[in-house]
């Protein structure tokens, strides 16, 4: 059974800054609130920080977690209310059908496979030397790259984002018929809600890591549920283990359908 966990982070305290500041840190945390895994489990996470003074941890696991310690080091460990909750998660996966549409959530770490990276890194080049690698992984770092990037491979993770719904122009404020159509793509019901970049080492080595993200948000619409089952289970792109790949679905604002 898979489960879906919100965890309070009360982000004055000395440990939740360190947690806050650190996707290795987190990822250590998340990992110690699950008691029973498999070979080949996979954990989600990511870190919702849209209110800065209540940031929030969701966790999709494959077992039930206990998040005591978490709220004992960087929660309200003797405030009143809920200070995590954890939901079955099936009833969401049965509500997966063609056409069905549902508001979702992102974090993810865009990236493009080269063979010729414009700055590599000293270890990158030294590495691939020796290993006689073929191509690099490089982040995509604009926001519209981030973005072509989703939209490209919507289709192979079951769903796809609807065209923005725009009201027509008033009387005469509209392209005149002497001026010829752009040619552009429909924007689609998804924006970029924010991007970050930081830099840390691997556990137990002096190896760096950047880790490029980019926040979607927006409205989709399921084609296929077999492939959506798979991304929300599974993750969508790289870096999981630092926060990424987690896909959130949520019931559309009431007049948004």
């Amino acid at each position: 059974m898979t489960y879906l966990s919100r965890v309070r982070i009360n982000p004055l305290r000395a440990a939740s800054r360190t947690l806050l500041a650190s996707p290795r840190a987190l990822h250590g945390a998340v990992l110690a609130g699950i008691p029973d895994t498999a070979p080949g489990d996979r954990i989600l996470w990511r870190l919702d920080a849209d209110h800065p003074r209540r940031p929030m941890l969701l966790v999709l696991t494959p077992s039930k977690p206990d998040w005591t310690h978490i709220v004992e080091q960087a929660g309200w460990p003797d405030a009143e209310g809920e200070h995590y909750a954890i939901r079955d998660y099936s009833p969401l996966l049965a509500q997966l059908a063609v056409g069905r549409e549902f508001a979702f959530r992102l974090k993810a770490s865009p990236v493009q496979n080269t063979s010729k990276p414009d700055k590599p890194s000293a270890h990158r080049t030294k590495t691939d030397a020796e290993l006689h690698h073929r191509s690099y992984r490089m982040a995509h770092r604009t926001a519209a790259q981030q973005l072509t990037w989703f939209l490209d491979r919507t289709a192979r993770w079951g769903f796809t984002v609807p065209e923005a719904r725009t009201d027509d122009p008033s009387p005469g404020l509209g392209p005149s018929a002497a001026e010829p159509p752009i040619d552009a793509p429909p924007a689609r019901e998804v924006r970029i809600t924010d991007r970050s970049r930081s830099t840390f080492t691997k556990p137990g080595t002096r190896t760096p890591v950047t880790l490029t993200t980019a926040t979607f948000e927006g409205r989709l619409r399921i084609s296929d549920p077999g492939l959506l089952e798979a991304a929300l289970l599974g993750g969508i792109g790289p870096s999981k283990a630092y926060g990424c790949g987690l896909l959130t679905l949520a019931p559309l604002p009431t007049g948004a359908r």
